[in-house]
């Protein structure tokens, strides 16, 4: 019996001895508030403190906000602690540690509003004349078929044309004609005369000339003839314009590869650009700088303006001209070589010489009639790229035939690229946990 009372009363002296070490050895921790409403309360301890001194030096307890303190009790972190509800994240690039965010004393949160940036407009322009609706037509849906961002259609064409450009435009499905806005232009020549200008080399081509006076709220435009088709995205030619330097304000292909050959090394009897001279239908221009330039010329010793050059140039090489307003480009970049910029490529396809509509170049008009052929809501690989395959096939006999895959490389790599972003990321997008 004594030995059991001695037991209760040592188990009853542990239980006060533990009781009042719990009590003491708390009683210099701060009394801990709970936040009101869903707010988390951070806790933290004492002994933790000191469990890993470098992490104390890369983080920072943050002040409460003056808001939170409107609303009433916040929670209380200790100074001594790092926030253990911080994920550690992206590293500071002026301290290499990983960064704090602050938030100051007297700034109330805020919710933040994203507007939607206006849209990269790719602006493209084109003269249609005559019998060239149909053309213009393809080329222009070769743009749109493979462009990511969206594009501006500067059509310029005869009074005759308008009503069916806008027809044949909004019946295209509503998943495309959202990618596009148009408007079409009459033809008009601001200097000289205009019957003069319309009748040179070909009708209305020498419309190019003056988009820099015409356009004056576009700042940079790609132009091309109604021969075009394209076979990449034109985003990979715009982003061309970001190459140009300070001095370079416009880009174009050479009219010819080899020298020997080419035609204005062998026939031109005026000046022209480079060794082979300049092909004018494929043109990227920056028509702010177009139009604040001034041009050296073989008229004056002075610079002209662009406008101001136009016309007089004209008549004095108009009896050594062949290729009407392309040979007065040339005439203008050989005086001003470094306002130019060479670039090659399959990317674009150029049917001149109406080689889309006879048989002298069957692999031209084979990608001409797949493109004319294919209807919108098709599969690009099934309606488009597989008709290439099998028409090149009877194209063997032919320089071109026999290097089918020149052609399909950059169409192959676009229509992967659409894959991706229609069905891949877009899926993917939808079935995010």
């Amino acid at each position: 019996m004594k030995l059991y009372c001695k037991v209760v009363a040592l188990a009853l002296c542990l239980g006060i001895l533990l009781l009042l070490y719990l009590f003491v050895g708390n009683a210099d921790e701060p009394p801990l508030k709970v936040a009101k409403g869903n707010r988390l309360a951070h806790v933290s301890t004492g002994p933790a403190a000191d469990v890993a001194p470098a992490l104390r030096a890369r983080f920072r307890a943050v002040p409460p906000a003056a808001a939170e303190q409107e609303e009433g009790e916040a929670a209380q972190v200790s100074r001594r602690e790092p926030r253990l509800h911080r994920k550690p994240g992206k590293r500071s690039a002026a301290r290499g540690k990983f960064a704090n965010v602050r938030r100051p004393k007297d700034q109330k949160p805020s919710t933040v509003q994203l507007s939607s940036p206006l849209p990269p407009w790719m602006h493209l322009a084109v003269v249609a004349c005559g019998d060239r609706l149909e053309e213009t037509l393809i080329m222009l849906k070769s743009a749109i078929l493979f462009s990511n961002r969206k594009l501006k259609f500067h059509i310029f064409a005869e009074d005759s044309l308008k009503p069916e450009f806008e027809r044949k435009l909004q019946d295209w499905p509503p998943s495309y004609t959202k990618k596009f806005e148009h408007n079409v232009y009459p033809i008009a020549f601001s200097v000289g005369n205009a019957q003069e200008w319309k009748k040179l080399f070909k009708p209305c081509a020498a419309q190019r000339l003056f988009l820099p006076m015409i356009l004056k709220d576009v700042d940079s435009l790609l132009y091309v003839d109604t021969d075009v088709l394209f076979l990449r995205p034109i985003d990979d030619i715009w982003d061309f314009l970001r190459a140009f330097n300070s001095t370079q304000l416009a880009a174009m292909a050479p009219e010819h590869e080899i020298p020997k050959i080419g035609w204005y090394s062998r026939f031109a009897r005026h000046p022209y650009y480079g060794m082979t001279g300049v092909n004018s239908g494929v043109m990227l221009m920056n028509l702010t700088r177009i139009r604040n330039a001034q041009f050296k010329n073989s008229m004056i010793p002075t610079g002209l303006t662009w406008e101001e050059m136009l016309y007089p140039l004209y008549q004095k090489y108009k009896n050594y001209i062949t290729w009407g307003d392309q040979d007065l480009l040339n005439i203008i970049f050989s005086f001003n070589p470094g306002k130019g910029a060479e670039e090659e490529g399959i990317s674009i396809l150029h049917g001149n010489r109406g080689v889309y509509h006879d048989d002298k170049q069957p692999t031209f008009k084979a990608l001409y009639e797949v493109i004319r052929d294919f209807s919108f809501e098709d599969n690009l690989f099934q309606s488009m790229y597989y008709p290439l395959q099998s028409k090149f096939l009877d194209t063997v006999h032919t320089l071109c035939g026999r290097i089918p895959q020149v052609f399909l490389k950059q169409i192959e790599i676009t229509m992967k690229k659409i894959y991706e972003n229609r069905v891949v990321i877009h899926i993917g997008a939808n079935f995010r946990l």
